[in-house]
C-alpha cells in the first residue's frame, strides 16, 4: 500500500516538475534620459508645491468655509495626473501673494519719498530740508 502510494506521489512531482516553465526573463538595462529624470523631479517639486498650498492655514479655512471635505481635497489632488499637476501649480504660481503687505507698503512708502523729492527739487514744496530747490 505504501509502495503504491509513493510510486503515485512521484509520478505526479514528475509530472509537475515537468510542467514548470523555467524561462528565464531578459532583463535590459538602458541609460535614463536627461528630460526623463528632470521630469520627474519637476513633478515632485509641483507635488510639494501643492502640498504645502493645501496644508497653510489660510487656505483650509476658505475650503471649510465652501464646506470641502480636506481629506477628499487631498485625495483628489494626490490622484491628479502630472499634466493637471502642474497646471494646477502655475496657477498657484499665478495667484498674488497673500503675506503680509510688507512689501506694498514699503513700495508705496519709496514712491510717496520720490514724488516729494522731486517736488522739493522743483522748488514746488518745501518738505526735506536737506534739499535746496533749483529756481
Amino acid at each position: 500500500m505504501l509502495q503504491k502510494l509513493k510510486r503515485q506521489v512521484s509520478l505526479l512531482l514528475i509530472v509537475s516538475f515537468c510542467l514548470l516553465n523555467f524561462n528565464v526573463l531578459k532583463v535590459q538595462a538602458q541609460m535614463v534620459g536627461t528630460d526623463t529624470v528632470i521630469a520627474a523631479q519637476q513633478a515632485n517639486d509641483q507635488r510639494a508645491q501643492v502640498a504645502d498650498f493645501m496644508a497653510r492655514e489660510d487656505v483650509k479655512q476658505i475650503m471649510a468655509q465652501y464646506g470641502v471635505d480636506l481629506v477628499e481635497a487631498q485625495q483628489r489632488v494626490d490622484s491628479l495626473s502630472d499634466g493637471e499637476l502642474a497646471k494646477l501649480a502655475n496657477s498657484i504660481d499665478q495667484l498674488p501673494a497673500g503675506g503680509d503687505g510688507i512689501g506694498v507698503i514699503v513700495g508705496a512708502a519709496v514712491l510717496i519719498f520720490l514724488v516729494l523729492l522731486v517736488t522739493d527739487l522743483l522748488g514746488l514744496t518745501h518738505v526735506f530740508p536737506f534739499v535746496t530747490p533749483q529756481r
